[in-house]
């Protein structure tokens, strides 16, 4: 089996001995500052752009409904590409793919700042979100390249935090931005950043060994087509669009599905990592994954109209009252980062969800006449929920796949991710469709709701024991 950038005969070099034993000291400090400016800037630009979509609207004459395509093609994009550019990690090397999607994401933002109308901004977010993908499918198996196998778990809430963090600051930077310019800043500011975190990955980002399977286009045009058509009919199902529309969605989806299925039949390394799925710890792991990114965007999602509809609360005041749950899971992170060092996935995970279901179901409560405390309290403990939840999740998905399949697992951990926040805010926007005014208390029910199921699924996984899996070459 080949190195990559390395010829086989070559001595083994330090970064290559990354795959068993981590990188150290400050090459360790470097790839980690690299990979947290790809995936801090990828989740900032998840968030940033909701905020500024009014003004995009008008600035470049286009309607508030056509507009939404500059938030619905980033996730398009990432959705449909994520396993196809995880697995091409696993067979060029999870580093190149990192660095060339930073460097088209950088590219792509700079692009969007000089974006003259509509279709320019929509195919340079496009472009924007295929970078993105790329830090974000390979960004877990690098991860695992980077820490030793003892403080994988301190590794992945860092991660976490980074995530969170960006997820925070997206709303606040953009209302500072626009209070004192102009929106082609909100994507201007992401250029300097990217070519930083460039240079920095180029120095410091690990060789490791690479598979020896080849990339399959068309299977990589199936798996795009079966993600892509599904996620575009969630969305079309919660505007309530007519029913040949949604069947000829759905029937594509799965038609794609079953050709991407039969095409990867008996495939060592398949693209989407059916083999992985029968491994009970990384299958509901996944699971719980999707329904708590759901049940997050359920909240986030319902919550801005909660809170001004039933709570009579400002769009200002709404902005400020999001903020402690992801200040909390920013601070939990590491926290249970740490301790699934040393404790159960499961265990943390379950626990995590249930204080989660607490604090949702604890914001149904509130009486119209509540105050800024009572309703800060109960975000902080939903985000103290999820930030137990997040890390120990992750790391139970990547240690029960071979070391060889990281990139697949990596890939999965970010479908499922962005896969459970589509159907959260697909179920959101049905919720408000059929129910008007109290859609958004419905919407935050099923959170809670789907918080329980969660949890019950990650309390199970402490009847399967954890592998060694991080120890296997297949």
């Amino acid at each position: 089996m080949q190195q990559e950038d390395t010829p086989q005969s070559a001595p083994v070099k330090p970064a290559q001995q990354a795959e068993q034993d981590g990188l150290s000291g400050s090459t360790r400090t470097w790839a980690i500052l690299s990979l947290a400016i790809g995936v801090g800037l990828a989740s900032l630009d998840t968030a940033i752009a909701n905020t500024a979509l009014p003004g995009m609207a008008l600035q470049l004459h286009a309607t508030p409904a056509a507009s939404v395509w500059i938030v619905n093609v980033y996730q398009l994009a990432m959705v449909a590409t994520l396993l196809p550019l995880a697995a091409l990690g696993e067979i060029i090397g999870y580093r190149r793919v990192c660095i060339a999607g930073l460097m088209l994401f950088t590219a792509a933002s700079l692009a969007c700042a000089l974006a003259w109308s509509l279709p320019s901004l929509v195919v340079a977010r496009l472009f924007q979100g295929l970078g993105a993908s790329a830090i974000m499918g390979v960004n877990s198996a690098l991860l695992r390249s980077i820490y030793p196998a003892r403080m994988l778990g301190r590794g992945f809430g860092t991660n976490a935090m980074v995530v969170a963090a960006g997820f925070a600051l997206g709303p606040s930077l953009a209302s500072l931005i626009l209070a004192f310019s102009s929106w082609p800043w909100l994507f201007a500011i992401n250029v300097p950043v990217g070519l930083l975190g460039c240079l920095v990955a180029f120095k410091a980002l690990p060789r490791i060994k690479l598979s020896a399977h080849r990339f399959d286009k068309l299977t990589a045009f199936y798996n795009a087509g079966a993600f892509g058509m599904f996620i575009l009919a969630l969305g079309d199902a919660a505007h309530l669009s007519d029913r040949l529309t949604l069947l000829s969605e759905l029937g594509l989806a799965v038609t794609f599905l079953v050709l991407l299925l039969r095409r990867q039949a008996g495939h060592l390394a398949p693209m989407l990592p059916v083999d992985l799925f029968r491994r009970p710890l990384f299958a509901l792991s996944a699971l719980t994954a999707v329904l708590t990114f759901a049940a997050q965007a359920l909240a986030f999602v319902s919550l801005p109209f909660y809170f001004e509809s039933v709570l009579g609360r400002s769009p200002i005041e709404t902005g400020f009252l999001m903020t402690p749950w992801p200040v909390l899971v920013g601070i939990m992170a590491p926290i249970a980062g740490r301790l699934c060092d040393r404790h159960s996935p499961g265990l943390l995970g379950g626990c995590g969800l249930l204080v989660l279901a607490l604090g949702l179901g604890t914001l149904l409560l509130l009486s119209p006449h509540a105050g800024v405390l009572d309703i800060v309290w109960r975000m902080a403990l939903c985000g103290l929920g999820f930030g137990f939840f997040q890390a120990p999740n992750l790391k139970a998905i990547m240690s029960s796949a071979p070391l060889s399949r990281s990139g697949g697992a990596s890939g999965i951990v970010a479908t499922a991710r962005l896969t459970g926040q589509a159907c959260g805010a697909a179920l959101v926007a049905l919720c408000l469709s059929l129910s008007g005014a109290h859609g958004a208390s419905y919407g935050v029910g099923l959170g809670v709701l789907f918080a329980l199921v969660g949890s019950a699924i990650s309390f199970s996984r402490l009847f399967f024991p954890e592998t060694t899996a991080s120890l296997e070459t297949a």
